[in-house]
């Protein structure tokens, strides 16, 4: 026989800097990261497609690494920074260079799966540069489009990392 859980053991404390903003929140234990981000913060650029991490469209950045936060918890990120596409624009609401290259390659269609290819294109340049075509698609390939041919994004990566893209 299962002990019951008492109130204290279903819910979890987690203090978490999202975006610059410190988040101190009482959540579901059970509670997913994506679920917090949209639900409890309003950051609802984060989108959820397969809830399984296979698509990508839930890519956020958690402490520099490119995560699917579908399958994170939200109690998970206790103490840790946490990017969404939110993030990319400037505090003056104006596109970041990779946004903007996305929009000049036309990289996106319907843009439901656009936040995650932000998000894991932004952390995959901070690793260093993109060089090729071929790198790029390796870059892309975590994430699925059903809408575009990749070749956009492909331009706009490299736009981006070769430094072409505005500032």
């Amino acid at each position: 026989m299962q002990p019951e859980l008492s109130d204290q053991e279903e819910v979890v404390r987690v203090v978490t800097t999202v975006n610059g903003v410190r988040h101190d929140e009482i959540v579901d234990s059970r509670l997913s990261l994506a679920d917090f981000l949209r639900t409890r913060l309003r950051l609802t650029g984060t989108h959820l497609g397969c809830e399984h991490g296979v698509c990508g469209a839930c890519t956020v950045i958690v402490d520099g690494a490119a995560v699917r936060s579908c399958l994170l918890l939200a109690a998970q990120v206790d103490g840790s920074e946490v990017e969404t596409v939110e993030s990319l624009a400037g505090e003056d609401g104006d596109l970041g260079d990779l946004q903007a290259a996305f929009r000049k390659h036309h990289a996106v269609q319907c843009g439901f799966c656009t936040s995650g290819f932000l998000m894991s294109t932004t952390a995959a340049l901070r690793e260093g540069r993109v060089t090729s075509a071929a790198e790029a698609r390796d870059v892309l390939a975590g994430n699925i489009c059903r809408c575009t041919g990749y070749a956009g994004m492909v331009a706009a990566l490299l736009e981006v990392s070769e430094g072409r893209g505005r500032r």
